[in-house]
């Protein structure tokens, strides 16, 4: 027998409801943290989303197309126009792979390669203005909260 998590008697439907939600909130933190940093991204004329393709190519370069897609859950018509616009604004590169033609791989140029010498700060920046007024230990918990949120919702 599957026993269900029920919240607490004491909560009601007036907590789910927009603006006491937790979704809600959660939504509102999002936009007020990427327009932020959207913000600080303008100067490099880059957007969140080119960081994130960014930080996976930091963490792994040469990623097939495919796989950066799976990472960052992203449809391929979508990350094709990124690529695209990556690719003309010179920050990486596209080149078949080596063993299997029908697979591209995406590479990051020396440009791509040293905005990692920037970028970081930028987005620790809105991080820590987010996470001001809050304990090592409260943050490091926020943390695990979402972390288990996510996972509670995207186990199949």
């Amino acid at each position: 027998m599957v026993s269900q998590s029920h919240p607490p008697a004491s909560h009601t439907w007036q907590d789910v409801k927009a603006p006491n939600g937790v979704g809600y909130r959660i939504k509102l933190l999002s936009q007020l943290m990427n327009r932020q940093f959207q913000e600080r991204l303008e100067p490099h004329r880059l957007t969140p989303f080119h960081w994130v393709v960014l930080c996976c190519l930091w963490e792994q370069d040469g990623l097939p197309t495919s796989e950066l897609g799976e990472r960052l859950c992203q449809v391929g018509g979508t990350l094709t126009g990124v690529i695209d616009r990556m690719a003309e604004r010179g920050l990486v590169r596209r080149e078949r792979d080596r063993q299997d033609r029908r697979i591209w791989r995406i590479w990051l140029t020396p440009v791509g390669q040293e905005l990692e010498t920037i970028l970081p700060a930028e987005a620790a920046g809105v991080r820590d203005s987010a996470m001001r007024g809050l304990s090592d230990a409260e943050q490091q918990l926020f943390s695990e909260w979402l972390d288990q949120m996510i996972a509670n919702l995207t186990e199949s």
